[in-house]
């Protein structure tokens, strides 16, 4: 007894996607999971290496303080220079087989691409950090300066806080990156959405159909976290209705003034 096989291109769709819809499940699944942990720890690292690249070199410093944060500064501007000039499948290929070949370290696939990604977004948020500290006015940095405040203290209580709402866009942007980048990481075997669609087309030589079924899954994706970035930014953003409070009470020691009975003896 021989099985009808689909002959129209909807037909081979529905087929594969009963056939291996639970694979490029897994497969979505695993993309999310590397773009997500991947940007959260990539925004720490671009956080510290951005909030270490401004800090203000005392020309009254000694000379060794001053040739310590000059040497961290290039340090952090090299690594910065090499993730953003080099591709990421490039960099997962080096940091997999390198590590082995090199170090002697067994890394697993998935550790490698956890690893990669890190350290490629921290790469570019550090660059996004810096510039949304320096988007933030200098006189508040001058006037935290002028109560005592340090440079770390400046940065966690006063230019922090605004830069990263200028920054959130970018952060958003970094994470729908990601979620299509991680495609690369097939070449070292991660298993990841691409790699399983690779998988499923090569059973039947269906490539058109499979990868149809990947663009949209990958839409999906990106216009949902897309989505809700949009809408964790205009939480940031507050209403835009506001209301003037009537009463001050530094401004005015003798007590409230009732605007509505005043209005009402007139």
């Amino acid at each position: 007894m021989t099985t009808n096989m689909p002959v129209t291109f909807f037909e081979w769709v529905y087929f594969l996607l009963n056939q291996y819809g639970a694979m490029l499940v897994k497969g979505a699944m695993v993309t999310l999971l590397l773009a997500l942990v991947g940007t959260f720890i990539g925004c720490i690292i671009g956080l510290l290496v951005g909030i270490v690249q401004t800090v203000p070199v005392n020309p009254r410093a000694s000379r060794v303080t001053r040739c310590f944060y000059k040497t961290i500064q290039f340090i952090l501007a090299t690594y910065i220079e090499v993730f953003r000039g080099t591709p990421m499948i490039v960099q997962a290929m080096v940091v997999y087989y390198g590590s082995m070949s090199m170090f002697n370290i067994d890394m697993s696939a998935m550790f490698a691409g956890f690893l990669v990604v890190s350290i490629n977004t921290g790469a570019y948020m550090a660059e996004t950090v810096r510039g949304g500290i320096y988007s933030v006015d200098f006189g508040q940095t001058e006037a935290a300066k002028a109560i005592g405040m340090n440079h770390f203290q400046t940065m966690y209580n006063v230019v922090l806080p605004q830069a990263f709402r200028n920054i959130m866009p970018q952060i958003g942007n970094n994470l729908i990156i990601n979620i299509k980048d991680t495609s690369v990481l097939n070449v070292i075997s991660v298993t990841e959405l691409y790699f399983a669609s690779k998988t499923a087309a090569g059973v039947y030589y269906k490539y058109f159909e499979v990868f149809f079924i990947t663009c949209v899954i990958y839409f999906i994706l990106t216009f949902t976290v897309s989505r809700l970035l949009r809408w964790i930014e205009r939480k940031m953003d507050g209403s835009n209705n506001y209301s003037l409070v009537e009463y001050d009470p530094m401004a005015d020691p003798c007590g409230p003034f009732d605007i509505a009975n005043k209005k009402g003896r007139n």
